[in-house]
């Protein structure tokens, strides 16, 4: 019996021998899957003459420099500051090198890929051909197989791990079909869906919380009443900032919406009337309607219209009035309709509109949108948008709030990494993107009000460990923190950083990053902030790696106790007034708020200075950060508040930066002064 044990292992050792791809000597592993996701399952081999349309993802040049290059044009000590560059010179500069491209469309062709059969995408990020299941085996020496998804039923092609040539790795990014599995994330969506669904929870915004009927007071210019309703009179005096006077052809404020957030005119014309009657009725925004979004200047019932782009709107014209504001609505119906499309994912249609060459831009292992995460056009759902994904359709505004986000911990770091170099291209190009810090504190919202992340909102097994908000920890753009005026306090007082109690509690999101390191713009005031005023909390050093999946938390955090990360870039970098802000909606007078508020308002602050600028000859500020920290002294320090979350009190707000309000709020005469004595 042991004979015939021995000759059965014998065989089966044979048969493997057989049937396994022989790796040639001068070629070695590009990837790997190290663990398969218990949703898919491995089914039978590819038919070798099953059609595949290969993708590679070309290694981008000097992406290592773009941090250095941003600061020269953003850095006011710089000699280039405001400089910035064109759209084809940022495509030029980081381009695949002509070595790359030779290098690895002369192994294509020597491994039987006919020249003819390849394209070159216009921005050279990467090559594209169609090969048979065997062609592509014979090339990358692997084997396909197809791949089950259990919770979609869908299948699709890919292998375990491939090979490419020692000399060509460090040319390409990444190969598709290869290794990855991607298909809808269906576990947050559908269980926050659920949630809101049986809760009856209506609002579509991650950031906008609402406090009731407002009735509009006596005299809107009337200062006293400023800790019951933020008026725009309430804000101008905050922030000292003056009416404005001018109309600067190409100096709009761009304003991003999705998830069904239309506006109605009855109500922009009701708030104009109540708190600003020189801004003329009919006043509205232009219409940037990408990938199917709906935006018009029609009205429409009062009852559809949202609380969030009414609260953009009509925080923001008040201060940027009679400059314009472009209204950017991502995305068709079908999108939109899914509460969690901008929940956590969907900025990636917006920067394609944006930038065209973003469309097929090749790092960290991403090329272009993903499949299980951004939306794909044309849509095929009825109703669906039928055009082809719009691609460098818009030119972007010099600034652009954004009031949407979600939580690092749920996107994959990959995902993050390449959207944020799309902010750092940007920004080369003069644009601002200023984003919601969020208003759940140091957490994530409970699950019973949307949140993912465990019944604490928090991270680690033991639902402790604070959880960062994205995408406001990309070092490329500015986060924006809340602030409000408390009961018995005044316009004339210190502002503190906002806190409602009531459950979930709404605080200034802030923290720490686990994918990105602090930023040497932000060196010096974490380093003030950590020797003088360090969090009574343990905390970890350490940062998530390049992959393909969601942060690994607990591979970060290690055997350390810690809560927070030391050594993360820490947000938000700014705040503004988000709490009891004055608002029509709906055909009513309310008080809505959120970190939501603050982003419009200080990004319409940035347009009037941008205005100055570009009045005074000169061109806009572009990326703010370097400029914000090295002159925090022009913006109002907060010291009073924190952000609780995660069964803490979160950070406090302390003299100088902090995690809970960044710098401090507006003062527009010192930020005014400030900007228009740069170049």
């Amino acid at each position: 019996m042991t004979g015939m044990k021995s000759f059965v292992a014998l065989l089966a050792a044979a048969a493997a021998v057989v049937n396994a791809v022989a790796i040639p000597p001068h070629h070695e592993v590009h990837e790997k899957r190290q663990t398969l996701h218990p949703r898919w399952t491995k089914r039978d081999r590819v038919e070798s003459h099953k059609l595949f349309q290969m993708r590679i993802g070309l290694k981008q040049s000097n992406l290592e420099d773009g941090y250095r290059h941003l600061m020269e044009v953003s850095d006011p000590s710089s000699p280039n500051f405001a400089n910035h560059w064109t759209s084809e010179e940022v495509i030029e500069a980081f381009r695949p090198s002509q070595q790359t491209e030779d290098e690895v469309r002369n192994w294509l062709i020597d491994s039987g890929i006919p020249a003819q059969r390849i394209t070159h995408t216009e921005n050279k990020a990467w090559f594209a051909f169609f090969a048979t299941a065997a062609e592509a085996e014979s090339l990358l020496f692997t084997e396909f197989h197809e791949y089950e998804d259990s919770v979609t039923g869908g299948v699709i092609p890919s292998c375990d791990e491939y090979h490419v040539p020692k000399h060509i790795r460090q040319h390409i990014d990444y190969i598709t079909p290869g290794i990855k599995l991607m298909a809808p994330v269906e576990s947050h969506r559908e269980k926050r869906a659920a949630a809101m669904a049986e809760l009856g929870i209506e609002s579509r915004s991650v950031h906008l919380q609402q406090h009731g009927k407002a009735p509009p007071p006596t005299n809107p210019n009337d200062l006293s009443t400023c800790d019951q309703l933020i008026t725009p009179a309430c804000i101008a005096a905050l922030y000292k900032i003056p009416p404005g006077t001018s109309k600067i052809r190409g100096s709009s404020l761009g304003i991003f919406e999705s998830e069904l957030q239309f506006y109605a005119q009855k109500d922009l014309d009701s708030f104009f009337t109540t708190y600003r009657k020189d801004i003329k009725n009919g006043t509205h925004p232009i219409g940037a309607n990408i990938d199917g979004g709906m935006q018009s200047t029609k009205d429409l019932f009062q009852a559809q219209a949202g609380g969030e782009v009414a609260l953009d709107l009509q925080l923001a014209y008040p201060i940027v009035y009679p400059q314009e504001i472009t209204l950017y609505d991502v995305d068709d119906f079908i999108v939109q309709a899914n509460q969690l499309d901008t929940y956590t994912f969907g900025f990636n249609t917006f920067l394609d509109a944006l930038d065209g060459s973003y469309c097929n831009f090749s790092a960290y292992g991403e090329t272009g949108n993903q499949p299980g995460l951004d939306q794909q056009y044309p849509d095929p759902a009825i109703g669906g948008w039928a055009g082809e994904l719009m691609c460098g359709v818009y030119k972007p505004t010099n600034v652009i709030s954004l009031s949407y986000g979600g939580q690092e911990a749920d996107i994959p770091v990959s995902y993050q990494k390449r959207q944020c170099l799309e902010y750092m291209k940007l920004g080369l190009q003069g644009v601002s993107f200023l984003y919601a810090s969020g208003d759940s504190g140091v957490s994530n919202y409970p699950p019973a009000f949307g949140g993912t992340d465990g019944p604490t909102g928090c991270l680690g097994p033991k639902g402790n460990i604070f959880n960062p908000t994205w995408p406001g920890t990309c070092p490329y753009v500015t986060s924006v923190g809340a602030t409000k005026v408390y009961p018995g306090y005044t316009v004339n007082d210190p502002e503190s950083a906002v806190l409602d109690p009531a459950y979930p509690p709404y605080s200034s999101g802030g923290g720490f990053s686990n994918i990105y390191p602090i930023p040497d713009y932000q060196t010096k005031a974490l380093a003030n902030y950590f020797e003088k005023h360090s969090p009574p909390y343990p905390y970890y050093s350490a940062l998530s790696p390049d992959s393909s999946e969601v942060p690994d938390i607990a591979a970060i955090v290690g055997d350390s106790d810690g809560i927070y990360n030391r050594i993360g870039r820490g947000i938000p970098d700014v705040s503004a007034n988000g709490d009891n802000d004055a608002v029509y909606c709906g055909g009513s007078a309310s008080a809505f708020g959120g970190t939501s508020a603050s982003a419009p308002i200080f990004s319409a602050v940035i347009t009037r200075l941008n205005e100055a600028r570009l009045g005074a000859g000169k061109k806009p500020i572009g990326f703010l950060n370097p400029s914000l920290y090295a002159n925090p002294g022009m913006l109002n320090d907060i010291t009073n508040g924190t952000n609780v979350g995660c069964n803490t009190t979160g950070f406090a707000a302390v003299p100088g930066w902090d995690p809970v309000t960044g710098l401090g709020t507006p003062n527009y005469p010192k930020m005014l002064a400030y900007y228009l004595g740069l170049p």
